[in-house]
């Protein structure tokens, strides 16, 4: 999967579309945000990165799109790349792949406690609207290799990082809120995706170049 270089370009290397996809970014971070915070007191706060998963993910396509603000008027493929950004571009890639793909799965798999007929309100905000926005997620991930690239430090580090956030929702109980118990096919399923994801951040990047000229 693939964002056509003409998309891209249309809305990264235009200073009002970065500007309004950043914006849009920021409001659904605070909309996650407000899910977590009957929780929170219950998290430690510095856990309160790995626990707001969806907010998180947000969080660093956030940053990982504001670099472009350095880049306008220059084409994508001018971007900076540095393994700074690499590690970042790569975690922002990963995080929104798993956490888009999580929540359609987590959802379905409590398909009755979520899914009312489509004329009602809590079925149009609890189930169609949270799945369809975060398969949102997945496809502005693929934006992200428009102007960035990754290494193999990145990938086992996103796959490090990915695979203790789980341990910490269902090995530790903090999970993100459901309406159901998660049993054991969610936490297998959740730990899937996390290969699933870097896997995805590994096919759809260019390696950042070694300073011997080697990919890395």
């Amino acid at each position: 999967m693939a964002i056509p270089e003409r998309y891209a370009r249309a809305y990264l290397e235009d200073g009002p579309n970065l500007a309004w996809l950043l914006a849009v970014n920021v409001l659904a971070m605070l909309v996650g945000v407000r899910f977590y915070v009957g929780t929170l007191p219950e998290v430690p706060i510095y856990l309160w990165p790995l626990y707001a998963d969806s907010p998180a993910a947000l969080f660093l396509v956030t940053l990982s799109l504001a670099t472009l603000l350095a880049n306008l008027g220059n084409r994508l493929r001018d971007a900076p790349r540095n393994r700074y950004l690499a590690y970042l571009h790569t975690f922002a890639f990963a995080w929104l792949v798993k956490y888009g793909l999580w929540t359609a799965v987590a959802l379905n798999l409590g398909f009755p406690a979520y899914f009312g007929p489509p004329w009602e309100a809590d079925a149009l905000w609890s189930y169609w609207f949270i799945v369809l926005t975060h398969l949102g997620f997945v496809v502005e991930a693929y934006l992200l290799p428009a102007y960035g690239a990754t290494t193999r430090g990145a990938l086992a580090a996103a796959l490090a990082a990915l695979l203790a956030n789980d341990a910490l929702d269902y090995l530790l109980g903090y999970h993100p809120p459901l309406r159901y118990e998660p049993g054991l096919v969610l936490p297998v399923a959740t730990a899937a995706l996390s290969v699933v994801a870097v896997g995805a951040a590994a096919r759809a990047f260019d390696r950042l170049p070694s300073p011997d000229g080697r990919t890395e």
